[in-house]
């Protein structure tokens, strides 16, 4: 028989940097080790001298970065007997938290603002079989709701006021420190509920020290750089906002439950936050895809937006190495992605060789 890959999950790769034990049972879709990729013509278009990268999450099993968290938090909750997850979600956490319950065998259960659910999110969450419950109202609504629930039925919370969602979150960290041998210097990224940028931070800030011989393993951590929609920008504002709205769903976010975590790591970093309209958003999607062949959702795209305005006015130096998080991947939104395509629409020839010939010249 050929030697076969054993394909491992990030609690078995940082088990010795994660809350489990020996026996605890790993509740895995060997999510993880996504690719850290360096953007090659984006740089030279805007004609800078800077190494940027993105971190692509949208490659994990349900494409997007939750799969982290989830491992972690539905291994967490089969260890301590919980039969039932629950969350409330904009679409990636219900999926994630779906996919992985299944791979538990328990239940779980969502709550989603209804009509404010991109539609490859809720197609997942519906192929995964979770008992999805729509609600008139958004996600913070749901997630008020959420907070109150186990007090009332026996079902753990999954979404990231959950610890284990962030510890599972923070080896995104590591790995970038392993592929690029130290910390970047400045690490963008999309903020909505904000757990990601306090998982981040809590990563750089762990793995800069060995966890068997407590000698340093990086020379430096990052500047921490979150990025928001106009629209849904409470750290930008500095205050809650009760009715958030952007075309970037995965961040339409008003009342961030990782606020705390959040600013500590702003303010540790000597980071900053920022917000972008979605014009801006879906232009800086189009040139990711357009320009470098990686298909990310709107959200995900806020970070690029961000590193590239903040590249231009100085506050990131050329010379600069740069990581910029993709949460989720394009096909996760597909409406929006057709949307900006309407001047590349097929067209439509006879079927022989001539007509297809014809078309191919005509266009070059």
């Amino acid at each position: 028989m050929a030697n076969q890959t054993r394909y491992t999950g990030i609690i078995e790769r940082y088990r010795d940097r994660l809350p489990v034990s020996a026996d605890t049972r790993l509740i895995s879709l060997c999510e993880g080790n996504t690719p850290l990729i360096q953007l090659q013509n984006i740089p030279r278009l805007i004609g800078k001298d800077v190494d940027i990268y993105v971190k692509f999450e949208g490659l994990n099993p349900t494409g997007s970065f939750k799969d982290r968290g989830m491992t972690m938090a539905v291994t967490k909750a089969v260890e301590e007997g919980s039969q039932a997850i629950i969350c409330a979600s904009t679409g990636n956490t219900s999926a994630a938290a779906a996919a992985y319950a299944v791979r538990a065998g328990i239940k779980a259960f969502v709550l989603i603002p209804e009509g404010k659910i991109a539609l490859g999110k809720l197609a997942q969450t519906l192929m995964y079989g979770a008992q999805i419950i729509q609600i008139n109202g958004n996600f913070d609504a749901g997630m008020d709701i959420v907070k109150k629930i186990s007090d009332h039925a026996p079902v753990t919370i999954v979404n990231s006021i959950n610890p284990y969602r962030i510890d599972g979150q923070k080896t995104a960290a590591f790995e970038i420190v392993d592929a690029l041998g130290d910390a970047p210097d400045f690490h963008c990224l999309p903020v909505g509920n904000a757990g990601n940028i306090t998982a981040y931070w809590k990563g750089y800030k762990e793995y800069s020290t060995d966890s068997a011989t407590h000698k340093a393993v990086t020379k430096k951590r990052p500047v921490m750089c979150g990025y928001q929609a106009a629209g849904a920008a409470p750290f930008v504002a500095r205050a809650m906002v009760d009715n958030p709205e952007t075309v970037a769903t995965a961040i339409r976010i008003g009342h961030p439950q990782s606020w705390d975590g959040a600013w500590t790591a702003q303010k540790q970093s000597g980071g900053w936050f920022e917000s972008f309209t979605d014009q801006q958003i879906l232009a800086a999607q189009k040139m990711l895809s357009s320009y470098e062949g990686i298909f990310c959702e709107p959200a995900s795209a806020t970070s690029l937006a961000g590193a590239l305005h903040d590249i231009a006015n100085g506050n990131i130096p050329e010379g600069s190495k740069i990581v910029c998080t993709l949460t989720g991947n394009g096909i996760k939104d597909p409406d929006i992605a057709i949307s900006q395509c309407k001047d590349a629409h097929p067209v439509t020839i006879d079927a022989t060789l001539d007509a297809v010939k014809k078309a191919i010249l005509d266009s070059m």
